[in-house]
């Protein structure tokens, strides 16, 4: 899959592409930046190359060696799929990054006929819980006490978005 153009963010124009296992050192740096407990480059590395694993990275347009804006890691098992985990550089948010990763996926997602997409998120991740709702989620679930925080823990609330085709 070619990549396809994401305009201008913080002057610096972003490509949406396809994760690569070789994307695996970057995800693990990323993921460092914004999760209290990140997951190891070997961790991705043995998510990426799994047939039901697929994802998105927001890379600078013509420089692959810089790092990435962001990305998506999901999972489709038959007709559902699930968000694993999103990330978003801190110099890259509230650009539209992270509604251009999860359309990559939605599309994705939509070519594959899955019916439904589930993910977790934050209770107390105000920014992303309003993109999600915009995208069409809603909560169908709440795990309490899920996420450390440096207040104590808070809620993991798990939303569903409806991909029915018409068949």
């Amino acid at each position: 899959m070619m990549g396809f153009p994401l305009g201008n963010l913080r002057n610096r124009p972003f490509v949406i592409e396809r994760l690569m296992s070789a994307d695996a050192t970057h995800l693990a740096k990323l993921h460092m930046l914004t999760f209290s407990k990140p997951w190891s480059e070997e961790e991705f590395h043995s998510l990426i190359v799994q047939e039901n694993i697929f994802g998105f990275i927001a890379r600078e347009e013509g420089n692959r060696l810089a790092p990435p804006g962001g990305f998506v890691l999901a999972r489709l098992v038959i007709d559902e799929a699930e968000i694993l985990t999103i990330a978003v550089a801190p110099s890259s948010q509230r650009r539209g990054l992270g509604h251009a990763l999860m359309d990559a996926t939605l599309r994705h997602l939509h070519n594959a006929r899955a019916d439904m997409l589930f993910l977790e998120v934050d209770e107390t991740n105000v920014p992303a819980l309003a993109l999600y709702r915009r995208l069409g989620f809603k909560q169908v679930g709440k795990r309490p006490g899920y996420y450390e925080t440096a207040d104590g823990r808070s809620a993991a609330l798990t939303m569903r978005r409806d991909l029915k085709q018409v068949r």
